[in-house]
Order: structure tokens, then sequence, then C-alpha cells
């Protein structure tokens, strides 16, 4: 999926690059795999916001992927690979020998006419979607359950990818994208491949419009606030307020750790990310 560069005709167009979405077979979604999407602008159903910065953007539906891929042993054939403005890899429609259709993650190598399936029995291939269990170490996964049967949690944006490091027990080793091994269950289910549209992360949206149109909203930065709006405000000229970097609120934002000693999950990180 090469990017594609313009002349360089205004200031804008010099450095933003769109994807050539070649990998695409439609341009409209299937209808009744999606539903309306309201708008919040990060706001709670107080009308408080309480994500800031978002608002606006581009009207969307959105699609219902199917994370769970709980139809084991009934295979399916890809009929499209589409374009999703819910994320940033692509989906696939499949449609099942009993006509039911339904949309999934497509992983990168993916085409129309592949048959996908799921379930224990199932090949290791691209696209299929087995237990950890059933799949070699060594092999790059995405759409990973975190507890088996909820669906896929884990590695599911545009070119990630997990490997499996080894089997313990009961438990498989996963390397994530941030480079976190975690121990997930073997009864837990996961997609063969990597996740599609790999160019995403060197895209660049070379103007503020092309934010807008993603519903981001402008961002100030709090040293050219004033003291009372900012802790890092205020001053003559260039000053940090003489504090370290921190939110409005004083929420420390370099080297603090935010994660609960006392997490539940921290028994199942056998490697941080950080380290």
């Amino acid at each position: 999926m090469p990017l594609i560069k313009f002349k360089p005709t205004t200031p804008t167009r010099r450095f933003g690059s769109v994807s050539d979405f070649a990998e695409l077979t439609a341009n409209t979604p299937f209808k009744p795999l999606t539903e309306a999407k309201r708008r919040t602008g990060g706001r709670n159903n107080h009308g408080h916001i309480t994500a800031r910065r978002n608002g606006g953007g581009h009207k969307k539906r959105y699609r219902l992927v199917d994370f769970r891929r709980s139809r084991f042993g009934k295979p399916a054939k890809v009929l499209t690979v589409e374009y999703d403005p819910n994320r940033t890899s692509r989906v696939a429609l499949i449609e099942y020998e009993d006509k039911q259709k339904s949309y999934i993650l497509a992983p990168e190598g993916l085409h129309v006419g592949d048959m996908v399936a799921s379930g224990p029995e199932s090949e290791v291939k691209v696209g299929n979607h087995l237990p950890l269990r059933k799949i070699p170490e060594g092999t790059p996964v995405h759409n990973i359950e975190l507890i088996p049967g909820l669906g896929g949690k884990l590695v599911r944006a545009a070119g990630g990818v997990a490997q499996i490091l080894s089997k313990e027990n009961e438990f498989a080793h996963i390397k994530l994208p941030s480079g976190e091994i975690r121990m997930i269950r073997l009864e837990a289910y996961a997609t063969i491949g990597q996740c599609s549209n790999i160019d995403n992360e060197n895209i660049s949206l070379g103007k503020a419009g092309r934010s807008r149109w993603l519903g981001l909203r402008p961002a100030s930065r709090g040293v050219a606030k004033n003291p009372v709006d900012h802790p890092m405000g205020g001053g003559e000229g260039k000053s940090k307020g003489g504090n370290h970097p921190q939110s409005p609120w004083g929420q420390k934002s370099k080297g603090l750790k935010t994660r609960q000693k006392s997490k539940a999950s921290n028994k199942y990180i056998v490697k941080d990310r950080r380290k």
C-alpha cells in the first residue's frame, strides 16, 4: 500500500500524503452491517466535557465488526476489502455458505475470493481464527482475546502484529507491539497474520483541516496560557512557570506511573513495555 505524494502547489500539499487505497474493492459499506454513530463532542450524559479537543469531523456510520468469529467450522468467502472510518486498519466483508455476511478485520495479504474460517480445527493461514493452543510458536497474530470467548481486544490497529514466544502450562507468552510480554490463556483465540494498512504510520496530514475532518480540535500548549488557566502558564517570555510538565489539574505527564500497583492483571505481565 504505497502512499501518494502531491506536487507542492500549496504549503499543505508540500508535506501532506494520503493512502492510494489500491487494496480497496468497494466504495460503499454493506448497509445492514452498519449503524448510526452519534457524536458526543467529548461530553458525557451531563453535558460536561470529559475528553478534551474532540468535536466536529465528518459524519460516519459504524461498521459492526465481528471480533469473536464464533461460527466455528464454517468457511466463509471474502467478498470485499473496505475502508473503515472508525479504525486505521481495513475491514473485509465475508459471506458464509448460508449467505450470512459479517465484517472482520482484514489482515495483510487477504484478497477477494480467499476462504477464511475459525475454530480449533482450522488451518493455520492468514485470516483464520484459532485458539492460541493450536497456533505454532513464532506465528504472527492479531485480534487477540484477553478473556476467552469475549472477542479480540488486543492488536487491532493498522500494521499491528504480535508474536507467540512460547507456551507454558495453561498460558502462552505473547510479545505485543508495545514490547510488553504478556501471558494469555491458551483457550483464548487470535487471528493469523498482521493487520492491514501497514503504511498508515507514515501518513502526514499536512494541514490542520485534515485533523478537523477526523474530529480532532486544536490543542493549546500549557506554557502559552495564563497562570489562572494552567500550572505551566505565565512568566516573562518563554517560561514553564517553574513547574514540571503536567496537566491543567496537576497530573504529572513525564515519568509518573499511573498504573495501579494492586491491579489484578499485573501477575500476567512477564516483561513491562518500558524495560
